[in-house]
């Protein structure tokens, strides 16, 4: 798949399936099969494997093989299949080669362990993982990685195969501000959550990843699609209903992001298990909480 394949597919809901443990926290692999067969039943854009929600950085590098071949050997073709890679240079090329092996059509990148990169060596880092295959690149914006404009841009001169960029920062304006000053080189994508729908869609953009979608995928494209029709009603009722109350629990607690999705997974029979350290487990009375939140969300299930 090459970039304008690649743009033209990256419409709607792109889903971050979370890494299935088991207790003892290895990889539960039948479990994540079981849940992309299920995910697959709705018409969504793409499916991210062993991305953020997918637990990346908690994975070694045979662990990672094992998450990407059993994903692309599920999907069979029927969405884009985009692989997660990071942690340093080294293991981002080794990583984004295995999956290209693998048949991956896209290499979403991460930021780098090291927070302290100045814009010269960081926009290194991710020419050099552009380089690394033939397939399209994704940048991630999160956390420190919080560009100017102008350096966007210098990256997109830089890196032939950049075709997309995610933005995990949901900071409306600055995107807005890379948008004007990038144009149509890039794909624009919503990056830093399901609550950020109204915000993305606003400035137009009509693609967002969703960690909603791994529980309830009927909800993230009724997302989509009231946000995209410019349904205002709608769109504030889906929030105020499943979406705000959700990302309230998820930003009690550092990790949350991913430790309340694979809780609200279990809840409804799907796979998930534990988190690996250095994420946290929910708390007991939470666990009450999100049964109890579950029993709210049987409408969008």
């Amino acid at each position: 798949m090459n970039s304008q394949e690649l743009r033209a597919r990256l419409q709607g809901v792109i889903a971050f399936p979370v890494t299935p443990f088991n207790s003892d926290l290895s990889l539960d692999i039948p479990g994540l099969r079981r849940n992309l067969q299920a995910l697959l039943h709705h018409p969504l854009a793409a499916v991210v494997a062993a991305g953020g929600t997918g637990e990346m950085y908690s994975l070694t590098p045979a662990e990672h093989r094992s998450v990407i071949q059993a994903t692309v050997e599920e999907v069979q073709g029927r969405v884009p299949v985009i692989s997660g890679t990071g942690f340093n240079q080294p293991l981002a090329l080794e990583l984004a080669q295995q999956s290209a092996r693998l048949g991956v059509d896209a290499i979403l990148a991460l930021p780098p362990y090291y927070p302290n990169a100045d814009e010269e060596a960081l926009a290194e880092y991710y020419a050099a993982i552009g380089a690394a295959t033939p397939l399209p690149l994704l940048v991630y914006s999160r956390d420190w990685v919080n560009p100017s404009p102008a350096w966007v841009e210098r990256l997109a001169a830089k890196v032939p195969t950049l075709a997309v960029w995610k933005d995990g920062q949901g900071d409306i304006r600055r995107y807005q501000q890379i948008i004007s000053r990038v144009g149509d080189r890039l794909h624009w994508v919503g990056g830093a959550g399901d609550d950020g729908v109204p915000g993305y869609y606003s400035i137009g953009i009509r693609a967002y990843t969703s960690s909603i979608a791994t529980v309830a995928p009927k909800l993230s494209l009724q997302l989509h699609e009231a946000a995209a029709a410019g349904e205002r009603e709608k769109l504030s009722q889906l929030m105020n209903c499943y979406v705000i109350p959700l990302y309230a629990l998820r930003a009690r607690r550092k990790g949350y992001e991913v430790s309340v999705m694979k809780a609200m997974m279990t809840c409804i029979g799907l796979a998930a298990g534990p988190v690996r350290p250095p994420l946290p487990n929910l708390r007991p009375e939470e666990l009450t909480e999100v049964r109890s939140m579950m029993e709210n969300w049987k409408a969008v299930l």
